[in-house]
């Protein structure tokens, strides 16, 4: 599994502290070299909710039926839809006399099924990067921003994937119903994007302080955020705004007209199939992505030369 970052960036007087005595600073580089590639999970990288596959069938509900009432029922009593369904969940599976705990869940995301080729996607996106990068230090890093549950997804063949993993959780108490810990909406994501741009991916740091843009580790322009419908909207639309971008994806052999309209209304760069095999239009449009990106980090690491070059006096 790929390390978590805990976000906490070294101050200048720290890291000089750590060097050996009599030492030198490291020589100043360009640094703006990280790649983050940002996914949705349901719909975007599985067919179906991840909850359908294991724990709805757990306590003999039906999937649709428990989504309707789930719907139903927050807006009756006007609630945040996804903390009543992560209420609701449980809910039921007490009244089924079911106990289900946190190594239930985990053990569940054996059973999530993927779109074709997801789980040789990273592999084969981290290749490309690889043997087409233009500058030297280039890093790919992938990320997971989900309204469905973090025990889930840990237990799935791809959560080792990730560099990090921001979803909703729960939080157990011995002999009690869990209750939402954390609880992360369709607006609620963007916080994370910004959380990777500024490299303060500890969830016990605020983000709301200024960083000024050339501070800001990963910038929006090196990032790509997928997704499949009207849930990834403020995502896609504040990737665009800053100048990063975004790719919509809808089941093979479906309706792409979601896709379209979003493609129409200007939220996504490009749109295809969630087919992720090597060949697919969408591994296709993606590298096409990529490679606007790694052009522009060559382009923006030869300016900063230049740049240091004028400061010198040269």
């Amino acid at each position: 599994m790929a390390e978590r970052a805990n976000g906490r960036r070294r101050s200048v007087a720290e890291a000089a502290s750590a060097r050996p005595a009599g030492t030198r600073p490291p020589a100043p580089k360009f640094d703006k070299k990280t790649i983050a590639l940002v996914y949705d999970f349901d719909g975007t990288l599985s067919p179906r909710p991840m909850q359908e596959y294991a724990f709805l069938p757990k306590i003999g509900a039906d999937a649709a039926a428990f989504w309707a009432e789930s719907n139903a029922l927050s807006r009756r009593e006007e609630a945040d839809p996804l903390i009543t369904y992560m209420h609701l969940m449980y809910k039921k599976a007490k009244a089924k006399g079911v106990r289900i705990d946190r190594s239930d869940l985990v053990a569940q995301g054996r059973q999530v099924e993927f779109y074709p080729g997801v789980e040789d996607w990273f592999d084969a996106v981290s290749g490309y990067v690889r043997s087409h990068a233009q500058s030297h230090g280039v890093q790919l890093r992938h990320y997971l921003i989900s309204s469905g549950l973090m025990e889930i997804v840990e237990g799935t063949s791809i959560y080792r994937r990730f560099h990090n993993v921001f979803a909703s959780e729960y939080w157990f108490d011995p002999y009690d119903l869990p209750f939402p810990k954390r609880v992360i909406t369709d607006t609620g994501k963007t916080q994370y994007l910004f959380r990777i741009n500024k490299g303060v991916e500890d969830l016990g740091e605020s983000i709301n302080q200024h960083m000024a843009e050339d501070a800001r580790p990963i910038p929006f322009a090196n990032m790509i955020y997928f997704g499949d419908g009207d849930t990834d909207v403020p995502s896609m639309a504040v990737m665009r705004k800053n100048g990063g971008h975004a790719v919509a994806v809808y089941p093979p052999g479906k309706s792409k007209g979601k896709c379209v309209e979003l493609f129409r209304a200007h939220r996504c760069d490009f749109f295809a199939p969630a087919d992720y095999r090597q060949g697919s239009e969408l591994y296709r449009r993606t590298c096409l992505l990529i490679d606007r990106i790694l052009a522009d980090i060559r382009v923006q690491e030869e300016r900063w030369r230049l740049g240091r070059g004028l400061g010198r006096g040269g």
